[in-house]
């Protein structure tokens, strides 16, 4: 059985429902993911130059990235340029609270984000998870099993926690110092503007 399973991730390419393999095979659900595991754990203990990845409910066979140069040179494959710092804000705030529109991302980050989501798109770190029923039909943007696969997490559980920014000030609650100095600026321009 662990065989057939080793034959279904080959042969499939893309990462594959263990649920599919469990009625392909015809077996429980649990038994394919219990093989499934077998199956990496097997890999890794005679240092294959594959291994087993997980994302979601989803596996895949990889090559590890540690051969990542020596696959690339053999292959002919152009390094992807890495992501930019804007695309790595884009990819957070999704990450953190998809499904999310557009105008979010947008609101979160202070710009314009179409280019950077569309490169995201593009790149099957982010797709289209539906439609918001707002006027204008909004469309909504969520991560993808690539996503998982390239930042080495099997769920978006295993992402790390936002830190708590408890020095920073609570919407609407400004320190008595600061509201004193903008209470001060405001009214030394309000002097200037009637001089």
């Amino acid at each position: 059985m662990q065989a057939a399973v080793e034959a279904i991730l080959f042969a499939s390419g893309e990462p594959i429902e263990y649920e599919r393999i469990a009625e392909a095979l015809e077996i429980e659900p649990e038994y394919a993911e219990s093989l499934l595991m077998n199956l990496a754990d097997s890999l890794d203990e005679r240092n294959s130059g594959i291994c087993v990845v997980r994302m979601d409910d989803k596996f895949q066979l990889c090559t590890r990235s540690k051969y990542a140069n020596e696959v690339r040179a053999v292959l002919e494959i152009k390094k992807n340029a890495p992501l930019s710092n804007a695309a790595f804000e884009v990819l957070a705030v999704v990450a953190y609270n998809q499904p999310v529109t557009k105008s979010f991302v947008e609101q979160v980050r202070g710009v314009d984000c179409s280019g950077v989501i569309s490169t995201l798109c593009q790149k099957g770190l982010v797709e289209e998870k539906g439609r918001l029923d707002l006027p204008g039909r909004p469309l909504l943007y969520g991560t993808t099993a690539e996503f998982l696969k390239c930042f080495g997490v099997s769920s978006l559980e295993e992402l790390p926690e936002l830190p708590e920014r408890e020095d920073m000030p609570k919407r609407n609650e400004l320190p008595d110092q600061l509201s004193l100095d903008l209470q001060g600026e405001a009214e030394a321009q309000a002097d200037k503007n009637n001089q």
